[in-house]
């Protein structure tokens, strides 16, 4: 796509750089940048992982907008950066005077609130560099979101970036009441024709054409949860990953639904049209593998997420784009300070999706032009592998939970790329991507390693056990939770399978195969229960721990259980093991797979 920079000076450079693992870091990262074009800084708007992390010396001012993951681990994008800033050689004025900022996300029901931000900031100063605003830290429980903090820390950084680089006497400063200009501009183009069209992601070297041969359904036909095995051929693809590994998928939005949403906005005569998409301003993104050439059919199929629930900055949009008074008054009210609480009954305590704000505030009419603004992207989803190499020559498998649930609305809600794979068939091909995980294996084969997996947590457990196995080694162990037995046990018989060979010891806590009214049994329960074998592996033999699932109280409370273990069995105080437990994790010993 062609790129305008617009009336900027040169001499006004801003570089934003983002991280995120959900998409709220990006948007974070082009609100900012909205902002700083107010007055009048030029921005670019990059992933950290499409940046290279050498240029960062050359660059004269640059905003990090960093998420954290439920256990403290910054996001993958940040690797290669994170990597090269912790080399022990750098000189302690690399980035001398270099002003910077950094702003977090993160979410403070876990333990380790906006661990990567923080982590960043400090070592930046430690390398030279000048933090010029106090770092800001979003808060994802916060009843207004993220917004609660960016908002009123972005207006900070404009104040001091003001003082520090004065605006030329030529400028002033936008009010910012004004609708900002549009991401793109897009123009009809009566010769198109699809098939002349290259798809971006086909031509993506870091993706690779697979083919489906297995998706089956692994928990009970009347069980209220789908969770789907699924196998994939890599066929000729010379594709290799490792235990750990995150297989990236791009969605693709129901049919029905895009023609639904299509017909609803008044574009279903237009939708098949084809249009070009050209940049118009540098300082925002666009969604990944976006073509310079489409329709709006593709566009909301493939590209632009009718589905979210939006954020704050949509309803600002729309307040724009809306012919009717009554809505105006509506949307003023929602947007003003006093209509916060409303706007969050509204729209995020029941989970209403773009689409059915749309529905209701009908004489929104969003311009084309817009609709990279109004919409977020439709986001490639992250999947922990399920298999091993080794033991699965040219396959790849998932073990994927297919997202099915109501509102407080009573509104049924699906997830679009769960629903994607759970109606795609063997035979049909897709395109995935991989991406290095956060696991690592012991160097010593001899060493052994306790695996926590409970639900879809169990995926990337079967990649390490099942690596581990081919390579001989038998002293493994698997904590898995679920519901019931009988119901929702994944890969059950293979996990006893391997128990009757000895390759591994498998513990098992179902949680709701208890009599009525005794205590339910989870994973860190059995853990404890175990705390003198536990304390053998881990402080006698110096063994791995590998915890994986959703990050909310249940990494916690493992790492909880294993602490008594240690205090129980190796004499330590609870200060002691708790530091235990935390030194495990520095020295890359008890490693988390988490996700939210």
């Amino acid at each position: 796509m062609e790129s305008h920079s617009g009336d900027f000076d040169d001499s006004r450079k801003l570089l934003i750089l983002f991280a995120t693992e959900t998409g709220n870091a990006q948007d974070s990262a082009d609100y900012i940048a909205r902002q700083c074009r107010r007055i009048a800084f030029n921005c670019r708007v990059v992933s950290m992982d499409a940046y290279p992390p050498h240029n960062l010396i050359s660059e004269d001012l640059v905003v990090f907008v960093v998420s954290t993951t439920g256990s403290g681990v910054e996001p993958r994008s940040m690797t290669e950066l994170w990597t090269m800033l912790l080399r022990s050689d750098l000189p302690n004025d690399l980035f001398e005077d270099l002003p910077f900022a950094v702003f977090g996300l993160g979410d403070t029901s876990y333990e380790k609130f906006c661990w990567a931000s923080k982590k960043l900031s400090r070592r930046m100063e430690s390398l030279g560099g000048l933090e010029i605003c106090e770092r800001g830290d979003g808060d994802e429980q916060h009843r207004f979101g993220i917004d609660e903090v960016l908002h009123p820390w972005t207006e900070k950084l404009l104040k001091i970036l003001l003082e520090l680089f004065p605006l030329p006497a030529s400028a002033k400063v936008d009010s910012g009441d004004v609708v900002p200009p549009p991401r793109v501009i897009i123009r009809n183009e009566p010769a198109y024709n699809d098939e002349q069209v290259t798809d971006p992601l086909d031509e993506d070297e870091k993706f690779h054409t697979v083919t489906v041969r297995k998706n089956v359904r692994i928990t009970a036909p009347d069980w209220y949860q789908d969770v789907r095995h699924i196998e994939l051929d890599l066929g000729d693809e010379d594709l290799v990953y490792n235990p750990g590994d995150v297989a990236i998928i791009h969605p693709i939005s129901s049919i029905l639904e895009v023609e639904s949403f299509l017909t609803m906005m008044g574009w279903g005569n237009i939708a098949d049209q084809g249009i070009t998409i050209e940049r118009s301003q540098p300082d925002q993104s666009l969604p990944d593998h976006l073509p310079s050439r489409s329709t709006l059919r593709t566009i909301f199929t493939r590209y632009l997420d009718f589905n979210a629930v939006p954020r704050r900055s949509f309803f600002r949009y729309i307040r724009h784009f809306t012919t009717d008074a009554a809505e105006g008054e509506k949307l003023d009210e929602f947007l003003s300070l006093e209509g916060a609480d409303d706007l969050y009954d509204y729209c995020h305590r029941v989970r209403r999706t773009i689409q059915e704000i749309l529905a209701e505030f009908r004489h929104v009419r969003i311009p084309q032009d817009y609709i990279f603004d109004v919409f977020p992207p439709l986001r490639p989803r992250h999947f922990s592998i399920a298999s091993s190499i080794k033991r699965h020559s040219k396959q790849l498998h998932l073990c994927v939970a297919i997202v099915k649930y109501r509102t407080k609305l009573k509104m049924p809600r699906r997830g679009v790329c769960t629903s994607y794979l759970s109606s795609i068939q063997p035979g049909e091909s897709l395109r995935i991507g991989i991406l290095q995980g956060l696991i690592k294996l012991p160097p010593d084969r001899k060493t052994p390693i306790i695996c926590v997996g409970p639900g879809t947590g169990l995926a990337p457990m079967r990649s390490v056990i099942e690596e581990r196995i081919h390579h001989g080694s038998q002293s493994n162990t698997l904590y898995f939770g679920c519901r019931s037995a009988t119901q929702d046990q994944h890969y059950g018989a293979e996990w006893t399978s391997y128990a009757l060979s000895r390759d591994i010891v498998y513990r098992t806590a179902f949680s709701r195969d208890q009599p009525e009214g005794t205590k339910r049994i989870y994973v860190q329960d059995k853990i404890r229960e175990d705390a003198e074998r536990i304390w053998q592996i881990i402080g006698e033999e110096k063994g791995w721990v590998y915890i994986s699932g959703s990050s909310n109280k249940m990494p916690l409370a493992v790492k909880e259980a294993i602490a008594y273990s240690v205090e129980l069995h190796g004499g330590y105080s609870p200060a002691e093991a708790n530091h235990y437990v935390d030194a495990m994790v520095k020295d890359g010993r008890l490693i988390e797979e988490c996700w939210s």
